[in-house]
């Protein structure tokens, strides 16, 4: 069995800049790969039941025990999140909390490459937001390399009430004047994240087949 990387993508947008730059990173890699968008899966937040302390296998009926099954083949992994409300969104939360089953006494993640991606609004917002997923990945033991920041896209350009809202976000973000339109949203493939995503799955190819023998963790 060849070498994989796993691709996990909490955006519930469609085809979102979340999904291709995590698209971009595991392309990249040159290794087998397969994504995952977490709003087609029933991944609930953790029970805190314990039930997983003594095989490090989640006993709850929903999709994690299989995605856990997917992580533990791996040998890196993407997560793509987004910041809803200045903060991680639930899908991609409530898979970190999931995490706790594979960590508890024997840290089967323990050295896996992962690479953490938000797309939000706000750079004080976004730099919180994965200072707390590394937080996660550090208590995982992962092999942090990369963080990626995507500039994200007001939803009120698109649901076909931002110029009347009274709580558009358009007038705060924008110059005064300007109108709800597609036109406005900014794809992530004409960010510079695009290229520093391309050069890290790269990387993380090269390390993981043994081309270069050492890849930095994030300190």
């Amino acid at each position: 069995m060849g070498s994989k990387i796993l691709g996990i993508s909490g955006s519930p947008v469609p085809n979102s800049n979340t999904d291709r730059l995590v698209m971009q990173v595991l392309k990249s890699s040159g290794l087998e790969y397969e994504f995952v968008k977490l709003s087609d899966l029933i991944v609930g937040p953790c029970r805190a039941c314990k039930a997983c302390a003594k095989d490090n296998i989640c006993k709850v009926n929903d999709d994690f025990p299989e995605l856990a099954k997917k992580l533990l083949g791996a040998n890196a992994m993407v997560l793509g999140g987004y910041t809803p409300y200045g903060m991680l969104d639930a899908f991609s939360k409530a898979f970190l909390e999931r995490l706790w089953s594979m960590r508890h006494l024997n840290s089967l993640n323990e050295q896996k490459c992962v690479v953490s991606i938000i797309s939000g609004l706000h750079k004080e917002t976004t730099e919180a937001t994965l200072k707390s997923m590394a937080k996660e990945f550090l208590m995982e033991r992962m092999h942090h390399v990369a963080e990626l920041s995507i500039v994200g896209n007001v939803p009120c350009l698109t649901c076909g009430y931002g110029d009347g809202c009274k709580n558009s976000g358009i007038p705060y973000i924008f110059t005064e004047g300007i109108k709800a339109s597609a036109a406005y949203c900014v794809a992530v493939e004409s960010q510079p994240v695009w290229e520093k995503a391309t050069q890290i799955g790269n990387l993380i190819g090269q390390y993981i087949n043994g081309k270069i023998d050492s890849i930095p963790t994030l300190s």
